[in-house]
């Protein structure tokens, strides 16, 4: 279908290039300009795929003609494009999970074991989700977690601090922190991940605690937020070994 375009305006006075439209229908903003072609420029690119042209624009032109919404407008993606986002990583994937329940949690064996008071058979580390851990952790990759936990616990957060042995021995690092402390450090009470301290996915989840989908956040300013609450709570939060054994202690 063909896209409804509408100019928005031209860094030069004279042939029209380079310039900005936006497509009416979807609210994307389409740039021409002059093509990158040195091959040492385009070398250092990032993210460069195969039948994308780099081209160079004035730095005037999108700060003249590109959108200055005074709402920001959310880039939602469902759970498929979330699902890559742990391969396509360069370093870091840390996670803050604030929750008190996970429905999809409650659907598991495990949980059902757990609940019965029986040993939980988690995964053998050759599981499909254990096996592509291993296989990022490999590369040097680190995945890294906070779990919030109430004072008595849940449920569903006793069942993940059991859960923390089998993420642990697949190359995940997982700490705890009470609510009272998260409450302290005035942490917000999402849950998200923060990939390389570069972007945020911010996770949504309906009334009955299912996960629907993510918001990838990408503006410097709001990642560099969460990236301080993730140091915040990463420099309080206790090894959940140390937290498990404490909690242990507290419930005989």
């Amino acid at each position: 279908m063909m896209r409804r375009l509408r100019f928005t305006g031209t860094g030069s006075g004279g042939d029209g290039c380079p310039s900005v439209h936006e497509d009416l229908d979807t609210g994307e903003i389409v740039v021409h300009g002059p093509p990158l072609t040195d091959r040492a420029d385009i070398a250092q690119l990032q993210h460069l795929s195969e039948g994308e042209t780099a081209i160079v624009l004035p730095r005037t032109l999108l700060v003249d003609f590109g959108p200055k919404e005074v709402t920001r407008v959310p880039r939602i993606i469902d759970l498929v494009e979330f699902g890559r986002l742990f391969t396509a990583f360069k370093h870091t994937a840390w996670r803050l999970e604030t929750r008190r329940r996970y429905a999809s949690d409650e659907d598991t064996e495990t949980y059902r074991q757990f609940t019965r008071g029986e040993p939980v058979k988690w995964d053998g580390v050759d599981a499909e989700w254990c096996a592509k851990r291993r296989e990022q952790s490999a590369l040097g990759k680190r995945f890294e977690r906070v779990r919030i936990i109430d004072t008595p616990p849940t449920a569903g957060q006793l069942y993940l601090l059991d859960n923390a042995k089998r993420n642990s021995a697949v190359g995940e690092d997982i700490r705890n922190l009470s609510r009272a402390d998260a409450e302290q450090l005035q942490l917000p009470e999402e849950d998200f991940w923060i990939f390389d301290s570069r972007f945020v996915a911010l996770l949504n989840f309906d009334d009955a605690d299912n996960l629907i989908d993510v918001e990838l956040i990408t503006e410097p300013v709001a990642v560099n937020r969460y990236a301080q609450v993730r140091d915040a709570a990463w420099h309080y939060a206790a090894p959940y070994q140390q937290f498990a054994e404490a909690t242990a202690t507290a419930q005989r």
